[in-house]
C-alpha cells in the first residue's frame, strides 16, 4: 500500500468496524482516532468534553492526527468531525486515500442510540433533528473524499470488499 486508507464520515456509519476488517484484509494495523486519543489521555471522548469542552479535544485530535501519519500501512478511523478541521484535512489527503463511509439517518440513529458515548448527539433532545443538521453542515467537508461507501445495511465485510476493489483499481495495491 502506497498510502494510508483514512476512513472518514459521520458517527455510526461503521468506520471502527469497517475499518478493523479492512485492516485485516490490507495486512495492517488499524488505528482508531478516537481510542487512540482516549489511551494518550486516560479518559473517555465524552469525559473530556465534559471536563475540557470541543476545542480541548479538537486540540488533541490534531496532535494525534499528527502522530497517527508517521506510522507505516494503516487503516486511520477517523471521529465524525476530525476532518472539519483544515490542518487535519491536509494532512490526511496528504498522507492517504480518503475514503467516506455514509449511512441513511435511521442506520446512523439505530447505530448510535446508546446515550452518553456520543457527545454531539447527546446534548440534544432532538437526535434525528441533531443527527440531520450535524450530516448538512457536513456534507461539503465529507465530499474531499476519494471515494464514499453507503454503509447502510451492509456488513463491514461488503464495505471492506468495495473498499479494497477501489484500491486496487486505482493502483494504491496490488491486484
Amino acid at each position: 500500500m502506497t498510502k494510508h486508507v483514512v476512513l472518514i464520515g459521520f458517527m455510526g456509519t461503521g468506520k471502527t468496524s469497517c475499518g478493523r476488517t479492512l485492516a485485516t484484509r490490507l495486512g495492517c494495523g488499524l488505528v482508531d482516532l478516537d481510542k487512540y486519543i482516549e489511551t494518550k489521555e486516560g479518559r473517555s471522548i465524552p469525559e473530556i468534553f465534559a471536563a475540557e469542552g470541543e476545542p480541548y479535544f479538537r486540540e488533541k485530535e490534531r496532535e494525534a492526527v499528527r502522530e497517527v501519519v508517521q506510522r507505516k500501512c494503516a487503516v486511520i478511523a477517523t471521529g465524525g468531525g476530525t476532518v472539519k478541521d483544515e490542518e487535519n484535512l491536509r494532512i490526511l489527503k496528504e498522507r492517504g486515500v480518503l475514503v467516506c463511509l455514509t449511512a441513511d439517518v435511521e442506520t446512523i440513529l439505530q447505530r448510535t442510540e446508546r446515550r452518553g458515548e456520543r457527545p454531539m448527539l447527546d446534548k440534544s433532545e432532538d437526535r434525528r433533528k441533531a443527527v440531520e443538521e450535524l450530516l448538512e453542515s457536513r456534507r461539503g467537508i465529507y465530499s474531499n473524499a476519494d471515494f464514499t461507501v453507503d454503509t447502510s445495511r451492509r456488513s463491514p465485510m461488503q464495505v471492506a470488499d468495495e473498499i479494497v476493489d477501489f484500491l486496487r483499481v486505482g493502483g494504491f495495491i496490488r491486484a
